[in-house]
């Protein structure tokens, strides 16, 4: 029976995530559904404290881009790894940690990645750095 439920959920989990939008979403609810009235489990409570935890972290994100703050981070931080661009592979990681420590979210990183990727790219090749 367990290795049945676990060839369901793995089963549940990659058509899943083959799907567009919410289907991850919707074949979560279906396995739920199958777990709950075809094996008769109980359902566990609802994570309230994490719930509360990624709605204060997306508020504080979305508060953090309203007021500009977000640009002047991602601002200060292109100055620090375009500051020393022999050593980005140090750099970069640094800055990376210490903006998502501050900002409270990883989800704000993307707007360096693509400053990393630039400066290290003109390392790598000079003559593409004047073009």
């Amino acid at each position: 029976m367990l290795f049945l439920q676990f060839a369901i959920l793995i089963g549940v989990i990659l058509i899943g995530s083959q799907m567009k939008g919410i289907g991850l979403g919707v074949m979560g609810m279906l396995g739920l559904a199958v777990f709950v009235f075809v094996f008769g489990m109980k359902p566990g409570d609802t994570p309230i404290d994490v719930m509360f935890v990624i709605m204060a972290i997306v508020t504080t994100a979305a508060t953090l881009q309203a007021c500009g703050g977000l640009d002047y981070l991602v601002l200060l931080a292109e100055k620090i790894i375009r500051s020393n661009p022999s050593k980005i592979i140090f750099i970069g990681p640094f800055t990376l940690y210490f903006f998502c420590l501050f900002a409270g979210t990883a989800h704000l990183l993307y707007s360096l990645l693509l400053i990393i990727a630039e400066v290290s790219a003109k390392k790598k090749n000079p003559t593409r750095a004047r073009t």
